[in-house]
């Protein structure tokens, strides 16, 4: 199921924001660090006008998104029961948005290795290019996590970060948003202290 990297087109992608709730806070490690992350990448998505859609796992229990994400701008904000995001009224939504699939989907929230991971996974199975923001993913052990990650690159996805996914869809020093994605990234991303293998090689990535 493997499918090709490609350039993100801001026109055919979208940025799938799964379920950062406030509920979570206390039994994520790195919770704060992947907010600072996924706001970045969020405020980018915005400033770049890539389309957002927002779930949220069980909300009545499990709380709204974080305060600290702007997601005003996203064209569904869902609560939700099944864990993989791509639930109908999710895919009614990405219909309207393309006319059919988009290209390209950036994926990233909690938790990796049930939520993030089985979004993942209906998406390929709609030969959807999958790019997972592994510094904008948690698990409650870090080892769900890392183990997730290396089963959705087995499985087809690209796992990337933050800062590859913004600098990609910008492409050129000489674009017209490329002011306001400086500002943003002139900070670097928050380091999410992903695994590595006995190899040096990072968990998720490519055996070279």
């Amino acid at each position: 199921m493997a499918l090709r990297r490609c350039h993100l087109n801001p026109k055919r992608t979208l940025f799938l924001l799964c379920d950062v709730q406030e509920k979570f806070r206390t039994s994520m490690p790195l919770f704060e660090n992947l907010v600072k992350n996924a706001d970045k990448l969020t405020r980018a998505g915005k400033a770049l006008d890539v389309p957002l859609i927002v779930t949220e796992q069980y909300p009545e229990k499990l709380g709204k998104t974080v305060a600290q994400l702007d997601v005003s701008h996203a064209k569904l904000v869902a609560g939700k029961t099944r864990f993989s995001m791509f639930t109908p009224e999710v895919r009614a939504v990405m219909m309207e948005l393309f006319d059919d699939n988009p290209d390209d989907v950036v994926l990233y929230g909690l938790e990796s290795h049930i939520c993030v991971e089985q979004t993942a996974i209906d998406l390929l199975e709609q030969n959807i290019n999958v790019y997972i923001v592994a510094d904008c993913c948690s698990s409650r052990l870090d080892q769900d996590r890392d183990l997730a990650l290396d089963r959705l690159r087995q499985a087809g996805c690209v796992i990337t970060t933050s800062e590859s996914v913004i600098f990609d869809l910008v492409r050129d020093k000489n674009n017209p948003k490329f002011e306001a994605i400086r500002k943003l990234v002139t900070p670097p991303s928050v380091d999410m202290k992903l695994s590595r293998q006995p190899n040096g090689v990072p968990v998720g990535s490519p055996k070279l």
